[in-house]
């Protein structure tokens, strides 16, 4: 998956999203369960502290405090427990009485931090305890009787209320990054699931630009992506009725130069003055510029039709067959290799017109041997393969300057070969056409080699 793929940036999006929204869930849950746990644990402590207020009611009004127990609580009895409570006269005066769990210590009531009073009077806050317990303490100053005023103390255990608020909170993390995890799953494969009918579209895109197929299918199409496939179908059927309409009117102009030139051309000959001469060397330049740009036309109506697929090896080994008959009185032999998987992303018509013209000039001028031979490179991935034909002969090759000069328009270097000097010019607008290469250098036979590079499917 590309990190500049819609379904990377949907899945992205999906994760940061949860992933916040887990967080603040999580931070909002552990708040809740502290608000409601530190409030059970203020409560519980109430519940003593007014237990060890009744205790102390029901006894006598005198200096001294009989045993009050453990308020029901074993921990006030179990040293450093964390848990104690203390009786003292107000104002820091002389310690009345506290539970076993202090033995010898004192809570310091001055050095209660964050202290806060409540409307019935109890004061709470947090102090440091013996063994630097950490501690959550309530107080409250009572009178029992005229001049009998006493200030009573209970203290919790604060770090086993924080340590079950962290375990809560662990549980809680551990809980919604597995939920998470598996929310992004969930998501990815949601998207992906999703976004599978652009993958068909993606899919049938490349078959027909390899032409496996002639039209998107649309069975099983969402009811998003049908239309479209429909528009697109649409447009590939407007394409080639333009192709059509191209090549038909390509057709009927040529049809209708062809007869008045050959009319000019006639009666030009016919003439004996010596501009009919003339008029009829001009006339046969004028047909073969008009055939030359009227197969341009047909060229750049047909190169980018959609679907269009030849196979390279029959043609190949069509033109060599039909080459070898042609030249055989010369004594010239015409080998073609390979290219039996390879296809050419074309017209047929175009790729014979191009490996045709560079053979027939190679048998022109091969003294014996002419060599065809085609190198493929299958597509990777979803880009397209080449195609590269190298055609070589045992002629005299040409010079740096000559190759430069023969690619040109009507250029013949010999006038004693028959042809119109249009067949290199051809073969260079046509692989320009399909984006391919053209390239002219020196044979290992001797001669010239001609390599052409075009796409294939």
């Amino acid at each position: 998956m590309r990190a500049n793929s819609l379904a990377f940036r949907l899945i992205v999006a999906a994760s940061l999203w949860s992933a916040l929204a887990l967080l603040v869930a999580g931070f909002i849950l552990v708040s809740l369960y502290r608000q409601n746990a530190e409030k059970a644990f203020d409560d519980r402590m109430a519940v003593y502290l007014r237990t060890l207020i009744g205790d102390i009611a029901r006894q006598p009004g005198d200096s001294t405090l009989a045993d009050i127990g453990n308020l029901g609580e074993p921990r006030f009895e179990a040293l450093y427990s964390g848990w104690y409570w203390q009786v003292r006269q107000p104002n820091g005066g002389a310690i009345l009485a506290s539970s076993p769990s202090l033995f010898s210590d004192t809570l310091d009531i001055t050095k209660v931090t964050g202290a806060a009073t409540t409307s019935d009077g109890i004061r709470s806050g947090a102090l440091v305890g013996p063994n630097r317990q950490s501690l959550r303490v309530q107080d409250q100053t009572v009178t029992f009787a005229p001049g009998r005023v006493l200030d009573v103390m209970v203290a919790g255990d604060a770090g086993e209320l924080g340590q079950q608020i962290a375990t809560f909170g662990t549980s809680v993390a551990t809980t919604l990054a597995i939920f998470g995890i598996g929310l992004i799953l969930a998501t990815t494969i949601q998207i992906r699931w999703g976004l599978r009918p652009l993958d068909r579209v993606r899919r049938g895109l490349a078959d027909l630009r390899s032409g496996k197929q002639a039209r998107f299918g649309q069975e099983g199409l969402p009811a998003e992506i049908e239309p479209l496939v429909t528009e697109l179908n649409a447009l590939l059927q407007s394409n080639q009725e333009i192709i059509d309409r191209a090549r038909t009117q390509v057709g009927n102009l040529a049809h209708a130069l062809k007869t008045p030139l050959s009319v000019i051309v006639n009666e030009a000959r016919a003439s004996r003055e010596p501009i009919g001469a003339k008029v009829a060397e001009q006339a046969e330049i004028m047909r073969q510029q008009v055939n030359h740009h009227l197969d341009r036309a047909r060229i750049a109506a047909q190169v980018n039709v959609i679907g269009a697929l030849t196979d390279v090896g029959p043609a190949v080994t069509r033109l060599a067959r039909v080459m070898n008959r042609i030249h055989s009185e010369r004594g010239v032999a015409v080998a073609a290799i390979g290219g039996d998987d390879a296809r050419f992303r074309g017209e047929q018509q175009d790729f014979e017109e191009i490996v045709g013209n560079l053979v027939d000039n190679a048998c022109k001028w091969a003294r014996h041997r002419v060599s065809i031979v085609t190198e493929y490179a299958a597509p990777k991935d979803e880009g397209g393969g080449r195609l590269a034909i190298v055609i070589d002969d045992d002629g005299p090759g040409l010079t740096a300057e000559q190759m430069a000069e023969v690619t040109g328009r009507g250029k013949r270097l010999d006038e004693t070969k028959p042809g119109s000097g249009l067949g290199l010019s051809i073969v260079s607008d046509l692989v320009s056409l399909y984006r391919g290469k053209f390239e002219l250098g020196r044979s290992p036979l001797g001669g010239l080699r001609a390599t052409v590079e075009l796409p294939a499917a």
